[in-house]
């Protein structure tokens, strides 16, 4: 990571007032974990890859399969078989060289989470079970790490911008148990560009915190309905009897 500007790379962020040089130096100088290198991870990783994000910890244990391929656009056909992070650093870097990214081939869990996660400046959570977005959430709280959490499922997505300071909700706040009738993406079937549609929606409000530019969505849940392409913006408070933050 570095403070030094590709001042004609990044000369489209740089004429912003919100970003402008300071807002561009912030971004060079963070550290994001991306936590799932699939549909949401794809997006959101290659658009923080191009904004000039100084090191991207890239978190997934997968392989490159076909059925991947409708909707996960750091992958080609010949990637079948190859592990997604180890694919996926080689597409960020060839993007983006100034972008450092640490391929981790891990299933992140509760026993290894802190040990990944401590010391980087944002985790975005873009991985497809609870039990993984618990842990994530645990660590992020304990550490002061704030945490964007991207979800979809056939039509829908959703995000929001957990953890931003010590009063904040987290997303035990917003789901405080794992639903009984929990639906996976194999099982219900997603289309593909609505993962495009979140995980861009993910990269953007990072952009947006590291460079404390506009209103993020700090206790807020942004919601996308991809059949009637209405969206909402709702209201998060913290949960006083959340198992997490709360009391």
């Amino acid at each position: 990571m570095t403070d030094e500007i590709d001042i004609e790379r990044f000369a489209r962020h740089i004429v912003l007032r919100e970003i402008g040089g300071p807002g561009q130096q912030a971004l060079a100088r963070a550290h994001v974990a991306m936590i799932g290198a699939g549909g949401l991870g794809a997006p959101a990783a290659l658009y923080l890859a191009a904004a000039g994000i100084g090191r991207i910890t890239l978190i997934d244990p997968d392989t490159v399969s076909l059925d991947n391929l409708q909707r996960q656009i750091l992958f080609r056909t010949a990637d079948a078989g190859r592990a997604k992070v180890e694919t996926g650093a080689q597409v960020l870097n060839a993007l983006n060289p100034g972008t450092e990214v640490v391929a981790v081939r891990e299933a992140l869990d509760a026993g290894n989470a802190e040990s990944l996660l401590a010391g980087t400046d944002l985790i975005l959570d873009g991985c497809d079970n609870f039990e993984t977005r618990f842990a994530v959430n645990a660590v992020s709280r304990r550490l002061g790490i704030p945490l964007i959490s991207g979800a979809v499922g056939r039509w829908d997505g959703q995000v929001s911008l957990f953890n931003a300071s010590p009063d904040a909700p987290c997303y035990r706040c917003w789901v405080p148990e794992i639903p009984p009738d929990a639906e996976t993406c194999a099982r219900v079937g997603i289309v593909g560009a609505l993962v495009g549609v979140v995980g861009s929606m993910m990269a953007l409000d990072a952009i947006k915190h590291v460079c404390t530019a506009g209103e993020t969505l700090d206790g807020r849940i942004w919601l996308f309905d991809g059949l009637s392409m209405e969206s909402r913006t709702v209201k998060l408070p913290r949960d006083p009897d959340c198992p997490v933050c709360g009391r």
